[in-house]
């Protein structure tokens, strides 16, 4: 299955995503991932993406594009689906992700919103820790590490990013709801649609998934076929 996630920071879309890739053995790709990607190759968009983030500049919607199609249109490990995630960020770029999919015989299934409220991401956001060597993630209420400001898995420092104030993350759901609100617009135009109540945990919204999942014909049939 092709599904795209929608949903502000923090409401839980890589919890959500690993739990559809075991459901569904399909692969999680953000555009983040594949920038970081294209730069580690070193190829001609990679370094022209480099150059752009060491200058503090964005990537343009035609450069993100480029590199979500030659993702799907190339990358083997898709072949059974994939649920993209921080693309697309706009209608524009919603077009085109149906153009290249439409070109590959592979339409999108549907785009998966993930409602959460602010008092829920503020609390999520606010309590999480990072470590600054290897990335993992914690939770100063939900996920405190064995020992006070270290990282279980190698021991390194973890720390709360910059980004993750009450302040901060405000202003960022504005800016989500703003720019977001004619992308899910798209999609339920289009019967594409589905919610997802993301303020409660993950085994909640796991089972609420796969229920989403069991009454979905195209799934089902998806399904069966691999069988």
């Amino acid at each position: 299955m092709r599904i795209v996630l929608l949903g502000p920071p923090g409401a839980g879309k890589g919890s959500l995503a690993a739990v559809i890739k075991e459901m569904m053995d399909i692969i999680h790709i953000s555009s983040g991932d594949i920038l970081r990607e294209e730069m580690k190759k070193g190829s001609k968009l990679g370094l022209e993406i480099k150059g752009l983030v060491e200058k503090g500049a964005l990537v343009s919607d035609e450069l993100i594009t480029k590199l979500v199609e030659q993702k799907v249109s190339e990358d083997p490990k898709l072949s059974k689906g994939f649920a993209l995630d921080g693309f697309p960020r706009t209608t524009h770029q919603a077009q085109e992700l149906d153009h290249i999919l439409a070109k590959l015989g592979k339409p999108l299934d549907f785009a998966l919103c993930m409602d959460a409220s602010l008092k829920v991401i503020l609390t999520r956001l606010t309590g999480r820790r990072v470590c600054r060597n290897c990335g993992a993630l914690f939770h100063i209420k939900t996920k405190q590490p064995k020992k006070p400001n270290l990282c279980d898995l190698c021991g390194g420092e973890l720390y709360q990013r910059g980004d993750d104030n009450e302040d901060t993350i405000r202003k960022r759901m504005q800016v989500y709801e703003i720019s977001t609100k004619p992308i899910i617009d798209y999609y339920a135009a289009q019967g594409k649609l589905k919610r997802i109540n993301a303020d409660r945990e993950t085994e909640q919204v796991r089972s609420d998934l796969i229920k989403m999942l069991n009454e979905d014909k195209s799934y089902q049939n998806q399904k069966s076929s691999r069988n």
